[in-house]
């Protein structure tokens, strides 16, 4: 069964910086590309960074140059690094395989940026 555990959301001040982790299942992490995604509120989910099993990267023109998405293959785990965060970076954040599959979501973590 896979399992995805996202975790590090939290409050931070605009130009502030965060640090997603998402736990998964050794199968899975290792054969699959792996995506960041978020859902703010009203909108739908979006991909913001996805990295290949083989380590290679691509961001959605608003976070690139601001996030890096990279993975550990002993950890089984990956990383999204959110650095000049902006109040429109507010969502929820959720790790998936790339493309996406529906019973993979997790519960995603809540990153809020505001003053």
């Amino acid at each position: 069964q896979v399992q995805l555990v996202e975790s590090g959301g939290g409050l931070v001040q605009p130009g502030g910086s965060l640090r997603l982790s998402c736990a998964a299942s050794g199968n899975i992490f290792k054969i699959s590309s792996m995506g960041w995604y978020r859902q703010a509120r009203g909108k739908q989910r979006e991909m913001v960074a996805a990295i290949t099993s083989g380590g290679n990267t691509n961001y959605e023109d608003s976070v690139k140059g601001r996030f890096t998405i990279s993975r550990d293959r002993a950890k089984n785990t990956v990383y999204l690094q959110m650095n000049s965060l902006k109040p429109e970076d507010t969502a929820v954040y959720y790790c998936n395989i790339r493309p996406a599959v529906a019973s993979y979501w997790g519960q995603g973590t809540q990153v809020t940026v505001s003053s």
